[in-house]
């Protein structure tokens, strides 16, 4: 895994969590601070690993079980238990203390909310981008344009979308970043595409990183009282938590964001960051840099 930022010093690592071999890279001492990726790339942390590195935490990106280069789970599991297990076993395999924080993105992001509620004693503080808590996916759900909106979360329930997101140099993943992301002025998004492509590079690897969603949000159970991700993710962090959302990624909105801050608990913070997608970690890096690193130092 290349995280692109030739400044920062990076040990390249591997370590057994949850039973599997998962690469990862860390740079700074300190309390430990894990970052998880999503249906993308870990790259997306280039600018905030350094920057939690310099502020004095010990800055861990691991790379998701499935995608390049961390192991293949044997069993095929992309469910999200298991997805929260890598986490706090992880936190456990790196020597985590009770000071450590927990940052994701994306599916990382669901892994947070989780991770958090599941093992509090092991993660100080939380900070989630772009993904809302689970309730909030349910807000004007038969809306049409919402429905399109997430058309991918249908079509890869699909058997032909293995050989449909491969063809023509995996160029569904393209229309898919551009669908959420867009044009955002001063982000040039072609290393950060290249590098989820060789995350999913393989078959095999493509179809574990599509499970997700097949796993997760399945046609027979997704939005039914027996739909296992919404037992799993049934109750919010106790630790103050900071939400931040992209104001180009329509699932939040201002009004949405005051809710979701009204559930969290105290100490817990939000914010909407102007003109970024879905992307907003390499998108408006500053912005995003500063919020986090202040909501830490609190």
């Amino acid at each position: 895994m290349t995280l692109g930022n030739e400044e920062l010093e990076m040990e390249h690592k591997r370590i057994t969590a949850n039973g599997l071999d998962l690469a990862y890279v860390e740079a700074g001492e300190g309390p430990l601070a894990l970052m998880l990726h999503g249906f993308d790339t870990p790259r997306l942390y280039r600018y905030l690993m350094p920057a939690l590195a310099e502020a004095g935490y010990r800055a861990v990106v691991p790379t998701m079980r499935g995608f390049a280069p961390s192991q293949v789970p044997p069993d095929g599991s992309m469910r999200l238990p298991d997805l929260i297990a890598d986490a706090n076993a992880l936190h456990e395999a790196l020597g985590g203390g009770s000071d450590a924080v927990l940052i994701g993105h994306d599916w990382g992001g669901f892994t947070t909310w989780g991770a958090a509620a599941a093992a509090p004693e092991r993660w100080a503080r939380i900070v989630v981008n772009d993904v809302p808590p689970l309730e909030f996916y349910d807000r004007d759900s038969a809306d049409p344009s919402r429905i399109e909106r997430y058309v991918h979360f249908y079509f890869f329930q699909m058997a032909m979308a293995d050989r449909l997101v491969a063809a023509n140099d995996l160029a569904y993943l393209d229309w898919l970043w551009d669908h959420w992301t867009g044009n955002v002025p001063g982000y040039d998004s072609t290393e950060d595409r290249k590098a989820m492509k060789e995350g999913l590079g393989t078959p095999e690897r493509l179809h574990l990183g599509l499970e997700l969603y097949r796993q997760n949000f399945p046609a027979a159970t997704f939005g039914t009282p027996q739909w296992e991700m919404a037992r799993v993710l049934d109750k919010l962090p106790s630790q103050p938590t900071l939400y931040l959302h992209g104001t180009e990624d329509p699932v939040v909105d201002e009004a949405t964001l005051v809710e979701i801050i009204a559930m969290l608990p105290p100490g817990s913070d939000g914010a909407m960051i102007e003109g970024a997608g879905h992307h907003l970690l390499a998108e408006k890096p500053q912005e995003v840099n500063r919020r986090i690193l202040a909501f830490l130092a609190r």
